[in-house]
């Protein structure tokens, strides 16, 4: 899909003939009139619908090749996965084409970031001011999202949370990797300015985008620390709560177990009526005993195949050598 656009008081508007062209998924004679117009070859083309392609930059006669990493939205479906995909951007006199693989916003934010523009050079430095910009703004949000996870943790049991918690990890890792190498080409850019014919006003908009891409991937990076560092304790902190969650079902089960032995005991019709002959104190007193050396005799036997790991007759022994 092709949209053109023209530079219409410092912002963009649709129009057939305007000197930036949009291609979205472009197809195969898409591809030929893109190539074409900016004399770049198939292999710089594919780099820009290539979501895992390295960003960098090339200058070939006139055009100025770029392929460059941009966060890609994310919602609540996608359990709070921020990813990152290619942008190409090919730069040739006063005219801009921009390639990419699925339908997003040129300008980041709608451009509320972007300097006033009137040449496609401008809006070629807005569109990677933009993107810097929007990864800043995810990074916001991931660190509201962490709070929000951190308290349904510190409550919760189940995987859901922390499995969201993982993701907010990886994708600050990807966030790392995609700004920290975007970095890397402007440091080229602005090595080559000279040789690409950029003006003062053009070399301080690089130096500004470099200190803005500079500070976000700091931000970051610092991120990314503190949820790596962080991770083994979260979920140590739900294994925790699971515990807490079983121990207090084992009190309630101690707390129910005499209960349902002495109803156990007293509903019991068919030992009353065998020990008909014998007083009732005599009868359930032996009963309780019986009981007593059985328990007793079931936790030896346990001890002695390494089941239990303190044998009960030694409790009292260790007792009588502590006194």
């Amino acid at each position: 899909m092709i949209t053109r656009y023209d530079l219409i008081n410092g912002a963009l508007a649709e129009s057939p003939v305007g000197p930036v062209t949009v291609y979205v998924a472009p197809d195969a004679a898409e591809r030929a009139t893109l190539c074409e117009a900016h004399g770049i070859d198939e292999h710089t083309l594919n780099s820009a619908l290539d979501p895992d392609e390295v960003p960098r930059l090339e200058q070939n006669g006139e055009t100025l090749s770029l392929i460059w990493k941009r966060a890609l939205n994310c919602s609540g479906k996608d359990n709070f996965y921020f990813n990152v995909s290619s942008l190409g951007l090919f730069l040739t006199g006063d005219r801009l084409s921009a390639v990419m693989d699925q339908p997003l916003p040129l300008l980041e934010g709608g451009g509320r970031f972007a300097p006033k523009m009137s040449v496609a050079r401008d809006l070629f430095f807005a569109v990677l001011l933009g993107t810097i910009q929007h990864y800043l703004g995810h990074l916001k949000v991931i660190k509201m999202i962490s709070h929000d996870l951190q308290k349904r943790i510190n409550t919760s049991m189940a995987n859901e949370s922390l499995i969201q918690m993982f993701n907010l990890s990886e994708s600050l890792v990807y966030y790392t990797n995609a700004i920290s190498a975007n970095g890397i080409v402007l440091g080229r850019l602005r090595t080559a300015a000279e040789k690409i014919g950029f003006d003062q006003r053009t070399l301080e908009t690089v130096d500004d985008i470099i200190i803005e891409n500079n500070q976000c991937l700091r931000q970051a990076e610092i991120y990314s620390t503190v949820f790596s560092g962080l991770m083994d304790a979260r979920g140590s902190l739900v294994n925790n709560n699971m515990s807490m969650l079983l121990k207090n079902l084992t009190i309630i089960n101690i707390v129910f177990l005499p209960l349902n032995l002495i109803a156990g005991i007293g509903g019991m019709s068919e030992y009353s009526m065998m020990t008909q002959g014998v007083d009732w104190r005599i009868a359930y007193g032996a009963f309780g005993a019986a009981m007593v050396l059985l328990g007793w005799f079931t936790a030896y036997l346990l001890g002695k195949v390494n089941f239990m790991t303190v044998n009960p007759f030694d409790v009292f022994s260790f007792r009588r050598k502590r006194k």
